[in-house]
């Protein structure tokens, strides 16, 4: 019985490598590569989805996917154009699924689109500096009708907070429990959202009163939180920007973050700002403006110097922190446990 086993085992790995094998070879009959699918594209422009018929076979249609979504057939082998401009940007998957002489094989290939144009850089002016809790590990910080919400970070020690920005006491602060690691704050409809980082889970307050609503799940991790007055907008420490339905809390989109010659992964404290989002870069002490529609880095202001005038010491982080304030049309700006507030303009 352990022989006609082994036996079975053996014959049965020997179909099985050799429908591998017709497989791969029938997948080598064709290729999607052409002239016009180059690794890196810009959104302006197109593409030519037609195969390499490497044996002349008897093509009756293709049908194309990109990112497994179906764009498209065609008799035979014929060319199918395809413009470039709503797509998002990053990484795309081409899959074409062939039909021929009584058979059919998917193949794929694949290229990346960046952003069109390179960034630019905008220039800054510090009009006033203010005070900052040195001990406060600043996650979010937005303007809420004149007052300064803040949302701080680490285990036990996580607060949502209303401040004098002037004076930068704490004029109300509730607490987070010592499991949750807090994250961005954003305020949509006298709603505070603050989000959790490893937790998993995001919190709904009442604005004027800081009143716990509910709490809502997310799968990601959760880094920073901005809305443009409907949807919310949530970043996870990678290239990706989450557009996540404001009533159900469930993630509708996404748009990925690209320069003209790069990802831009850890996307972190996010804030709306006539139109755009403006981002902080974790590890980066600079803030990158971001077109909402496509995840393209329209311009980055570099804000370095400012940690220069900070008072250095042993817990001092990075840059964290855009509150726009529309009163005044300035920008706030701050860093983790760094004792200044910076009011900026913006040319």
């Amino acid at each position: 019985m352990l022989k006609v086993k082994l036996f079975a085992f053996i014959v049965l790995g020997v179909i099985s490598t050799s429908c591998k094998d017709d497989e791969n070879a029938l997948k080598n009959l064709f290729s999607i590569e052409n002239p016009t699918i180059k690794p890196i594209l810009k959104l302006e422009e197109s593409i030519d989805l037609v195969l390499q018929n490497k044996e002349n076979k008897t093509i009756d249609s293709v049908v194309y996917y990109i990112n497994e979504v179906k764009i498209g057939s065609v008799k035979g082998n014929e060319k199918l154009p395809f413009a470039l401009s709503n797509q998002k940007l990053g990484n795309q998957t081409i899959k074409a699924l062939v039909y021929f002489e009584g058979q059919n094989i998917d193949i794929t290939s694949g290229f990346s689109i960046y952003a069109s144009a390179e960034p630019k850089i905008l220039n800054y002016k510090i009009v006033n500096t203010y005070p900052h809790d040195i001990n406060a590990y600043t996650q979010g910080f937005e303007f809420y009708n004149g007052v300064l919400l803040e949302g701080t970070g680490q285990y036990k020690e996580s607060t949502l907070r209303k401040t004098d920005y002037k004076t930068g006491k704490v004029t109300e602060q509730i607490k987070l429990e010592d499991k949750y690691f807090g994250e961005g704050i954003t305020i949509l409809k006298d709603k505070i959202y603050q989000l959790t980082w490893q937790e998993k889970t995001g919190f709904v307050y009442d604005a004027k009163t800081f009143k716990l609503e509910k709490t809502f799940p997310y799968e990601m991790e959760g880094w920073g939180i901005t809305n443009d007055g409907e949807k919310l907008y949530m970043s996870d420490g990678s290239e990706k920007i989450y557009i996540l339905n404001s009533e159900t809390l469930k993630v509708e989109d996404y748009i990925n973050v690209y320069t003209n010659g790069a990802k831009i992964e850890a996307v972190n404290e996010l804030e709306w700002v006539n139109g755009k989002i403006w981002a902080n870069v974790y590890q980066k002490d600079a803030i990158a403006i971001i077109n909402p529609k496509n995840g393209s880095i329209e311009a980055i202001i570099n804000l370095s110097e400012l940690k220069t005038k900070v008072t250095k010491h042993v817990e001092i982080d990075v840059l964290n922190g855009i509150a726009y304030n529309p009163t005044t049309k300035t920008y706030f700006v701050t860093g983790k446990n760094w004792d200044k507030t910076f009011e900026i303009t913006v040319e």
